[in-house]
């Protein structure tokens, strides 16, 4: 064979290119011939218990060789081997579940050991003692299924979420048969805050409503690394708008409420709250309603604050500007419809006067000359044509007019005829309120992945509804949502629900939608706040009565929080006139 033939024969091991073994290899083949020639020297002597001592020392070296391997193997793992790989000290089975957080790392969700409380009858010598003991360690333990356990024949499972304090209660009764086995649970320290938003996840580690559903495989992902999933909102923020909320609908007998904070310029949302509220531990037994998150998923038609969109797409496509006149010296007639003004001004009006007088009259004249396709356009550039972009799956399509024609086109432009979400609402106050870019909603800290925001309506558009909006704080309806040196801007929301096929002035609602500071770069700090009292019990119900002074309360207590300098502006707030202005108005005008 040449000496290139080696190349395509591996030689035995052992053996090296020329075929003489190594020195290794050829001392252990010595040792062996040595001991095979012992056992044969022994037999032919008849001398076994030579045999016998041959052979002990030969097992011997074997398992000496194979225990050597197995502490030189283990050695080498635990100090070489990579850290949480296939032998870390992990169950496999436990939940693996990120801790949710605000963004400033306050902890909003984490996992807590809980056991389930296992029962095998056979090994229970006194079945009724049994019963009786268990029944008063844990009075919560349902008596019908700890009997059918009891009364069975193989081992079941009695009760689940046991906390180590219940598990200690039981374990000190020294029964047999009783045990134990480890289950992660989730649990939500906050109790009532944040609840409709943070959601909930079930005992196999999956989220089922709220952010937990939203961000479930990275809030799971986040967990396998050990580290926490931050949401966008702040806890202070949360806790003022819940607080501010509550008090708001217990003081008007509100059958419901929503609050909601976002930044106009990322989307992000820093506080949303639905109310009544409940705790996740006594979800079953929350008050009817109770578990709807009104804000992304409650439909309602908001009345005036649609204003806001109508006076825009005039602006934007220029067929309006502030000083453009509407008759709203009568009712405006569209077939055998008339358009009437809940507090008549009966006089031709500027587009400005229009907006801060409330005028359905004027709105209207302004839809049914932009015609169907162009308000359809606006509102859909606005996302009032779709779900809100936030995350949270719970986020519901509006309820749309089936028709666009000017009697459904008059409606629209204050407020009728279309449903949609507080959601919705926030996002496309934001859009008119940044510079005119489309940002989504988001709670995801930073804003939402890979958003590209979009430009709906000019700079200039942008910056006229700021101004008309703080004008409506100063001159207009919102006067009550002015918050000292905070430069408010806002829209009053009023609307009649629909009941038995007709608007019933007794089931209202109403609202308010403001941003604050109106003034500086238009892509500089600014944030919107949004409040809806639905179905208020007390009197006037309008928007500017039940829901403008939340929105002033929240603002003045979340300006700190937020970095928002509090100066004087070039407006003057009159909002004692307002009071006596304002005082005997009612329905949707406002």
């Amino acid at each position: 064979m040449s000496v290139q033939d080696h190349r395509y024969h591996r030689p035995a091991p052992g053996v090296d290119l020329q075929g003489r073994l190594s020195p290794f290899w050829r001392g252990l083949s010595e040792l062996v011939w040595r001991l095979e020639h012992g056992f044969e020297r022994a037999r032919a002597d008849a001398r076994p218990e030579e045999d016998t001592r041959v052979r002990i020392f030969l097992i011997l070296i074997v398992f000496s060789c194979v225990f050597a391997g197995l502490a030189i193997g283990a050695s080498y793992k635990a100090l070489f081997g990579e850290a949480g790989g296939r032998w870390a000290g992990v169950n496999p089975n436990a939940l693996v579940r990120g801790d949710l957080t605000d963004r400033n790392g306050e902890l909003l969700a984490t996992n807590i050991v809980h056991y389930g409380l296992y029962l095998d009858p056979a090994e229970i010598w006194d079945r009724d003692l049994a019963f009786r003991q268990l029944r008063r360690a844990l009075p919560r333990l349902p008596a019908a299924r700890l009997h059918k356990v009891l009364d069975g024949d193989r081992r079941l499972i009695v009760l689940t979420g046991l906390t180590p304090q219940e598990k200690a209660a039981v374990h000190d009764l020294a029964l047999g048969g009783v045990t134990f086995e480890p289950e992660d649970r989730r649990a939500y320290p906050l109790g009532t805050s944040a609840v409709h938003l943070i959601g909930d996840a079930d005992t196999g580690g999956q989220g089922t409503a709220g952010a937990e559903l939203a961000f479930n495989d990275e809030i799971r992902a986040a967990g396998q690394r050990g580290e926490s999933f931050p949401l966008s909102i702040d806890l202070r923020i949360q806790g003022v708008v819940e607080n501010e909320l509550a008090a708001a609908a217990i003081q008007h007998q509100a059958k419901g409420a929503v609050a909601i904070v976002t930044d106009v310029q990322t989307g992000e949302v820093l506080g949303m709250a639905s109310w009544p509220n409940f705790t996740q531990a006594d979800r079953r037994a929350a008050p009817e309603g109770a578990t709807l998150n009104r804000a992304v998923s409650g439909h309602y038609e908001m009345g005036s604050v649609f204003k806001t969109f109508t006076v825009a797409a005039g602006l934007d496509t220029g067929r309006a500007d502030m000083s453009t006149l509407f008759d709203a010296s009568e009712a405006f007639q569209i077939g055998d419809r008339k358009i009437k003004d809940f507090h008549a001004q009966n006089r031709i009006m500027t587009l400005e006067e229009v907006y801060l007088h409330s005028s359905n009259i004027g709105t209207s004249q302004l839809a049914v000359q932009m015609g169907p396709d162009t308000m359809r356009d606006y509102f859909r550039r606005l996302g009032l044509l779709d779900a809100a972009g936030i995350e949270l799956k719970e986020s519901a399509r509006p309820v749309l007019p089936r028709r666009w024609d000017n009697s459904t086109l008059a409606s629209l432009s204050f407020g009728y005829g279309i449903m949609i979400t507080p959601a919705q609402m926030v996002q496309a106050m934001g859009a008119l309120t940044n510079g005119g870019r489309m940002v989504p909603l988001s709670l995801r800290r930073g804003g939402a992945r890979g958003a590209k925001p979009q430009q709906i309506v000019t700079e200039e558009t942008s910056r006229a509804v700021l101004e008309l909006m703080r004008a409506n704080v100063v001159r207009g309806s919102g006067g009550f949502a002015d918050a000292p040196g905070l430069r408010v801007g806002g829209k009053t929301g009023s609307a009649n629900k629909l009941v038995n096929g007709r608007y019933d002035p007794s089931h209202a609602l109403g609202s308010f939608a403001a941003v604050f500071p109106v003034d500086g770069p238009l892509n500089g700090k600014r944030y919107a706040v949004f409040v809806l009292m639905d179905e208020p019990g007390t009197y006037p119900k309008t928007g500017a009565y039940v829901a403008a002074p939340a929105v002033r309360n929240i603002a003045d207590r979340i300006a700190g929080f937020l970095g928002v300098e509090r100066r004087a502006d070039r407006w003057r707030t009159a909002t004692g006139e307002k009071v006596a202005q304002y005082q005997d108005v009612q329905g949707d005008g406002l």
